[in-house]
């Protein structure tokens, strides 16, 4: 699947057994798929390996990941040593080496220098080496009408092709993939040893054709690899949400450059009541597939979480949607429910490795919450538990990457997790560092992986901060909920936001006491911005309308667009929350 290891192993089967000197031009750019090219043909200079007697073995990369300098060897020598230097950098000391001269014979005469090769070469639309690529069988060097063709490919200028020793010393073999010419490979025998014959280009033949197959497959490897990289990370949040009464932070490490891309992702979500959902998930399967099933299945769970459903019924509809786009994908998830104002946390698991909590004086707990089935499966129950979350706690969620792997089962891996977090995590103010420590504890190797972690500190509201009551539905209602608020303002310091709020509570109330049958609930937060929640049981979502001259209701959210910062509707699993925002004075 690597393209340079590919191409590696062609130098190294052809020199020093098969020839002297092989020289690899690919197409620039490398068609991808069945893609077609408009433009003209450019081949540029991947790589080389030379070798005769009494020289330095060199192997040169001009462009790929590595330039390699070998040390001196015979034919049958040991392979080069492989020193980083990234192109363009590392092209004119690879050409120098490329273009050095031989090292002379102890007591005998140098052998003749072998021709330099193009570094950048762009066939002729009706040239012979155009018509080469095109029949994709290899040929002689100095076959009849094949001269044009090696002058192409040798640099002109610097050594004729002429001072090539006579006979088949040259070989130009194309590299055909499926769909295109992918590039060629020049092979080349030097005076001291046999000439090619007809056998050896059925050698070359089959060199090139499974080459091509091997470059053509880490292209598309490749290419697919970028789409789904890029792809995951399009769908993965942006940036997370900073609502009050919790921090958040995250990261998403891919897995080693030999797997594919997977289909981990995390989530969070801001819901009513200044609530927030954190998700985190891994689809099964390591493709471009997966990657597109996990942005499929982040986008339903934020559609449930909008309409807020608790954890396990979330999970419900969440599998049963899976359950549409196919029997063939499956999918672990964790979704949490936390409250800052009653410091509780709601969560339920459908496969998922376990939530680790690490409580403030730095002890770490793995939360025992019912695993259940993956997402996908379908008929399976799945059960929200109830747990405290205590100021100052952190809560850890992560996938299975960080703690499963060859030599670790899963739960060995959070077995450990847990005594690194108490070990490390504790005092740790910085949920960025804590993020830090719990990744930099992978050890160094091949990871088969990728890892997705939301990390979130439960900070709380302050009880002084909130105001909260329950009204029964009746007339005088509205009233009551006017010297409520008042009341909550004055002691606040807020008078002078006591009339607007006292004006749109009462109009959100009055709405709500038109449709709701049961107690309805008004509260109040204070953060960096005044909010107001008019809970009821109704799922009848109100709008605001343009009220006639002569109507005598329909102005009351028109008061609320016009007097907040912001407003909204929201339906809940119970009916409804209306709310509304105001921007505090600055003193």
């Amino acid at each position: 699947m690597d393209l340079d290891e590919t191409l590696r192993e062609l130098r190294q089967a052809a020199v020093p057994a098969f020839a002297d000197a092989v020289f690899i031009h690919l197409d620039d750019p490398l068609p991808v798929g069945t893609e077609t090219s408009t433009g003209p043909v450019v081949l540029r200079l991947h790589s080389s390996e030379r070798t005769w007697p009494g020289a330095t073995h060199t192997a040169t990369t001009l462009y790929g990941d590595t330039a390699v300098s070998a040390a001196p060897a015979t034919r049958v020598g040991a392979p080069p040593q492989v020193e980083a230097a990234p192109y363009p950098e590392a092209a004119p000391h690879a050409a120098a080496a490329l273009h050095a001269d031989p090292a002379p014979y102890t007591g005998q005469t140098p052998p003749p220098p072998l021709p330099d090769i193009a570094e950048r070469v762009e066939p002729a639309g009706g040239g012979r080496l155009a018509e080469l690529l095109r029949d994709g069988r290899p040929a002689f060097g100095d076959a009849p009408g094949n001269a044009p063709a090696v002058a192409e490919l040798l640099a002109a200028g610097t050594v004729p092709p002429d001072t090539l020793p006579p006979g088949h010393r040259l070989i130009i073999a194309p590299l055909h993939g499926s769909h295109h010419v992918m590039g060629t490979v020049v092979l080349v025998r030097c005076a001291d040893r046999p000439v090619f014959t007809s056998d050896d280009l059925l050698v070359a033949s089959q060199l090139a054709t499974h080459t091509a197959l091997g470059v053509q497959k880490a292209v598309m490897y490749g290419n697919e690899a970028a789409v789904a990289d890029t792809l995951q990370h399009t769908m993965l949040p942006s940036s997370l949400p900073e609502p009050t009464g919790i921090r958040l932070a995250s990261r998403y490490l891919p897995a080693s450059k030999t797997a594919q891309v997977g289909g981990d992702w995390y989530d969070a979500i801001p819901l009513p009541g200044n609530r927030i959902a954190l998700v985190v998930g891994d689809v099964m399967g390591h493709s471009m597939t997966s990657a597109a099933i996990m942005g499929q299945l982040r986008t339903i769970v934020q559609t449930l979480a909008g309409l807020d459903l608790p954890p396990n019924e979330v999970l419900h509809h969440l599998d049963e949607q899976a359950q549409r786009l196919g029997s063939d994908h499956i999918a672990t998830c964790l979704y949490a429910i936390y409250d800052p104002i009653s410091h509780r946390l709601l969560m339920a698991n459908a496969g998922h490795p376990p939530a680790v909590l690490l409580h403030e004086d730095g002890r770490a707990e793995v939360l025992g919450v019912p695993p259940g089935a993956p997402i996908g499966v379908g008929g399976v129950v799945f059960e929200s538990v109830e747990m405290a979350a205590p100021p100052g706690a952190t809560l850890v969620l992560y996938t299975d990457g960080l703690v499963e792997s060859r030599d670790t089962d899963i739960g060995s891996g959070v077995e450990a997790l847990r005594g690194r977090l108490q070990s490390t995590g504790h005092g740790l103010a910085s949920l960025e560092v804590l993020c830090d420590q719990v990744l930099g504890t992978l050890g160094p190797g091949t990871r088969d992986d990728d890892i997705a972690l939301l990390t979130a500190r439960f900070d709380g509201f302050p009880p002084d901060s909130v105001g909260y009551w329950f009204l029964a539905p009746h007339p005088m209602t509205a009233g009551q909920a006017r010297r409520l608020t008042r009341r909550a303002l004055r002691r606040w310091g807020l008078e002078s936001l006591v009339d607007p709020t006292e004006l749109m509570v009462s109009e959100i109330v009055t709405n709500a006491v038109r449709f709701a049958s049961r107690p309805l609930s008004l509260r109040l937060l204070r953060t960096d911005v005044l909010r107001c929640e008019v809970t009821d049981d109704s799922p009848q979502v109100p709008r605001m309308r343009q009220a006639g001259a002569g109507d005598e209701s329909g102005r009351g959210l028109f008061l609320v667009n016009q007097l907040a910062l912001r407003w909204g509707a929201t339906r809940v699993s119970s009916g409804k929350v209306v709310w509304f925002e105001q921007k505090i004075p600055a003193k």
